[in-house]
């Protein structure tokens, strides 16, 4: 007996989450890539993925763009090079003038924010510490806005002890994150650099952005209403593996991160009433609709909208794009 006759006559709800999907800066990042194919044609060059979505990344090479992970990689041809909404090193637009390239930035201005915080506070003269994820691109990009080694990075409360003996003047020390970090488990973090260094600087604005505070938000009202959740999202997005982290300390143990409906086995949704969905901030609401749509062929489906909260910041695109 198939999976559609084992199901059919059962009833799912569908708890959706709301924020999801899409924010501000993914939304502008996709902009700037499409509006400079109009403008200039192809190939538009794109250093790294433009944002963590490979359903996004593969829909934009469709129509013309060329991803690359280093600008050795792009030939002086004159056409445009795109920097991702992750943010970039210091090293990168400056070996773009090198080049007399023509680049476009499309980091996203909340990570822009946290750029200038970090440097802002090294030319007062304090040290700075990262809280953030080794590895991945906004990192990197935040270290790289200072010279090699002016900042400290942490990933951990763990992570304090280790670099204690590395901090010059507790009194000259700041502190900066990633902005798309679990806002709880960074909480943790920033009151144990608290406790160690009293004199330790905040960011005048919380660096983690409000896209991601109100998608976990979201999910903390979700999960405890579902027997399973899923967030569409990339393996390598942070924000969408924070939703799962979220769900999983907030009432749901099944939590799981989908990349696209192909990807789920409904066989394994055989006990459960109530699914819980949200996607991250680079996932577009396209593959929230799949999944609804495919779970209609085996469920009597009921949807439901948990609404936290409503978005409506929009970010300007570059001069030269409008």
């Amino acid at each position: 007996m198939s999976n559609n006759e084992i199901m059919s006559n059962r009833d799912l709800k569908i708890v959706l989450a709301a924020p999801r999907g899409f924010c501000a800066g993914v939304y502008r990042a996709i902009q700037i890539v499409e509006r400079a194919l109009e403008k200039y044609g192809e190939p538009v060059y794109v250093r790294h993925e433009i944002v963590h979505n490979k359903y996004v990344v593969d829909g934009l090479r469709k129509k013309g763009a060329v991803f690359v992970e280093g600008l050795e990689e792009i030939p002086d041809d004159g056409q445009p090079v795109i920097f991702s909404a992750h943010g970039v090193a210091k090293s990168v637009p400056q070996e773009a003038a090198r080049r007399k390239m023509f680049y476009i930035d499309a980091t996203c201005p909340l990570v822009s924010k946290v750029h200038r915080e970090a440097e802002r506070h090294y030319k007062n003269g304090d040290q700075v510490v990262l809280i953030g994820h080794a590895g991945h691109p906004e990192v990197m990009g935040t270290m790289g806005q200072l010279p090699e080694g002016a900042a400290l990075l942490v990933e951990s409360v763990e992570d304090i002890g280790k670099i204690k003996h590395r901090i010059r003047d507790s009194k000259a020390l700041a502190y900066c994150t990633q902005t798309t970090l679990s806002v709880d488990d960074t909480a943790d973090i920033v009151e144990a650099l608290k406790r160690e260094f009293p004199a330790i600087k905040c960011p005048n604005k919380e660096d983690i952005c409000f896209a991601t505070t109100s998608r976990q938000a979201a999910m903390k009202a979700i999960a405890p209403l579902s027997d399973v959740v899923m967030v569409l999202g990339a393996p390598n997005s942070s924000n969408s593996n924070r939703l799962v982290e979220v769900a999983a300390l907030n009432g749901c143990a099944r939590a799981m991160l989908v990349q696209r409906v192909d990807d789920i086995d409904w066989g394994e949704l055989e006990d459960v009433r109530v699914l819980g969905l949200s996607a991250g901030a680079s996932a577009p609401e396209i593959l929230i609709e799949e999944v609804i749509e495919k779970a209609r062929e085996y469920f009597n489906v009921e949807l439901e909208e948990a609404v936290i909260s409503q978005e409506d910041v929009t970010f300007k695109l570059p001069k030269i794009l409008v």
